[in-house]
């Protein structure tokens, strides 16, 4: 009881280190497990033995005999199902991107190949073991690139090339891994034989069919209402075990694979549960991984590390990293528009992640009870790979940045809090003069109308966490809420400001602050008569942004007094002589900075010039 309780503490409190100091989780769990397995065992315990015993003389420990076997088989399915429901065809489509699906197809197959050339060459290992450790290490993953990447500001198309290249090579990746082990898994002990292809063809038929037949009967069944809403996650959840199992027992090994197709098809339907299904998968993989990592390193002894310990591992390492993965990339972003610069940063961020971690371990135990030669070196040398390349990126990528100069030393990015008719106006006109805007709405019409548009827009509830993590945001500095509610306009400055407002933080003023002049907050937006109904009325009668050219400071001042005097022209910013935008503020100061070549960017109704001229 104390060591599985000490695994469960220990992992979620390596969760918390790793969202406090923004590194990828998977680090502090395999160092836990280390120091609480085999270093322990080595070098802290004075009889030997390791503080947390997964597996011990076999038959004894934890999870003995063939338990962690059963525990790591159960937990893998769960990730791997979890990582088919995230990915999206349409989204492959929508990234676009030929940059993006040559490095999920064409920069894998170099990795593959490449990696498992120098695995066989460099250790001597078999062909098929070389091949079965560079299909897991294709996989990099959403959970190993996001923590590296959150606080580095990056030009836009660097941040969306890795956010995607992780989230769709995560369940593809899996995928080759598995096919590998199972043709593998059917060699073992005998020739390729026409048998063993049979075998093999026997595992990808009842793999692919369980896992999309019971898809769509399970799609079926929750859209039918067959299955109450309180039992939705857990009834999910014993369909993809007993998917895992059922396939398994016609076919051993085809469990893997059925999970990762049930996950591909579901995440592909149009049923609107699959994002409450994935938000729970989430939360049950965070604990499976933190028990896992900790457990599976735990596991390893010192005879596995010292296996590795010697310099041709690092060799295989360099070439994996600064010749394998560079040549994918450069390969893979060839006649793109990408300068060298953006080439060389997006070859040194190449983190394996979890997924790689622990389909290697579950592999590499099943092949060693099974006997097959080399299996012992899987294990130990993707567990190199993971954590040299998440160390490796996590303390130099801020760096390198800098350096290859993709690195944003300004962030003049907008995020716009509140995607109604005025938010999209304002966006329209953002976007039309080269800034990056992002709308944000939980309401899915007014996102809907937003993309209709051609703006970049997130169906999004600031009241959770998820939007800190959304690395495309990282050119974000501005931050402006226009939304109908005083307390969610106080809540996304309160929350957001220090994240995407650093150069500048702004909320319409309330009523009660706009029937009060004296009460003028300083994050108040435009002016402080300018509230949420004011501007929606102005919107819905003329919906126009317009621009003046501002002669002089008096003639300015002079503009911002006619467009409080009129109710159907709202000030929302000033253009310079060098055409770059600044957000009017309630409190703005602005009027000092402002002569001639200056432009008042204004919504609503056509300013009549003849009452405001040059002279008085």
């Amino acid at each position: 009881m104390l060591e599985l309780g000490g695994i469960i503490i220990l992992g979620i409190l390596a969760q918390w280190f790793a969202w406090k100091f923004k590194i990828p989780a998977i680090l502090p769990l395999l160092l836990i497990g280390l120091l609480v397995g085999p270093i322990s065992a080595e070098f802290l315990s004075e009889d030997g033995t390791k503080w947390i015993e997964p597996v011990w003389n076999g038959t004894e420990g934890l999870f003995a005999g063939k338990n962690l076997y059963f525990f790591v088989s159960l937990s893998i399915s769960i990730i791997l199902f979890e990582g088919g429901l995230t990915l999206k065809l349409k989204e492959i489509k929508s990234v676009g991107p030929l940059v993006i699906t040559k490095l999920i197809t064409l920069g894998s197959f170099i990795t593959f190949a490449g990696a498992g050339i120098a695995a066989h060459y460099i250790f001597n290992l078999s062909w098929e073991i070389s091949l079965l450790f560079s299909a897991l290490i294709i996989v990099t993953g959403p959970t190993v690139i996001t923590p590296i990447l959150r606080n580095i500001p990056l030009k836009k198309d660097v941040s969306a090339i890795l956010k995607w290249e992780g989230i769709l090579i995560d369940p593809i990746g899996a995928l080759v891994a598995v096919l590998v082990f199972e043709f593998i898994s059917v060699g073992a002990g005998e020739e390729y034989t026409k048998t063993a292809l049979v075998e093999f063809g026997k595992i990808v038929l009842f793999g692919s069919t369980f896992g999309f037949t019971f898809a769509h009967a399970l799609n079926f069944a929750i859209n039918k209402k067959w299955i109450p809403h309180y039992l939705l996650n857990v009834f999910a959840l014993a369909s993809v075990l007993g998917v895992f199992i059922l396939s398994d027992s016609f076919s051993h090994e085809s469990g893997l694979l059925a999970v990762v197709v049930m996950g591909m098809v579901l995440g592909n339907s149009n049923s609107t549960y699959i994002k409450e299904l994935l938000y729970f998968k989430e939360s049950l993989s965070i604990l499976l991984i933190s028990i896992l990592f900790i457990l599976l390193s735990a596991n390893m002894n010192m005879e596995d590390l010292w296996l590795i310990y010697n310099w041709k591992t690092a060799i295989l390492f360099a070439i994996v990293v600064f010749v394998i993965r560079p040549l994918g990339v450069f390969l893979s972003t060839r006649k793109s528009n990408l300068s060298i610069n953006e080439k060389l940063f997006i070859s040194w961020v190449g983190p394996r992640g979890i997924v790689a971690a622990g389909i290697a371990s579950l592999f590499g135990i099943t092949l060693v009870y099974k006997g097959v030669e080399g299996a012992e070196y899987i294990t130990p040398l993707v567990f190199m790979i993971v954590l040299g390349t998440v160390l490796l990126n996590a303390t130099t990528a801020r760096l390198f940045a800098r350096i290859t100069g993709v690195f944003l030393e300004k962030s003049n990015g907008i995020l716009i809090v509140g995607a109604s008719e005025v938010s999209q106006l304002i966006g329209d006109y953002l976007k039309k003069n080269n800034r990056h805007v992002v709308l944000i709405d939980s309401n899915q019409t007014n996102i809907a109308k937003a993309k209709e548009k051609g703006l970049e827009a997130l169906t999004t509830d600031i009241y959770s966490d998820t939007l800190e993590d959304n690395i495309e945001l990282n050119d974000i500095g501005f931050l402006m809420a226009l939304t109908g509610s005083a307390d969610i306009n106080k809540y996304a400055i309160h929350k957001f400001k220090d994240h995407f407002g650093e150069n500048g933080s702004f909320r319409l003023v309330t009523e009660e602050e706009k029937n009060d002049p004296t009460n003028n907050p300083k994050e108040g937006l435009f002016s402080h008569t300018d509230d949420f109904a004011l501007l929606t009325r102005t919107a819905q009668d003329y919906p126009t942004i317009n621009e003046v050219p501002i002669i002089d400071r008096s003639h300015y001042k002079r503009l911002i007094k006619q467009t409080i005097d009129n109710k159907n022209t709202i000030p929302i910013f000033l253009k310079d002589k060098k055409g770059e935008l600044s957000i009017i503020s309630s409190h703005s100061k602005d009027i000092d900075k402002t002569d001639s070549g200056f432009t008042l960017v204004y919504l609503g109704k056509p300013i009549d010039l003849e009452e405001t001229p040059v002279k008085e």
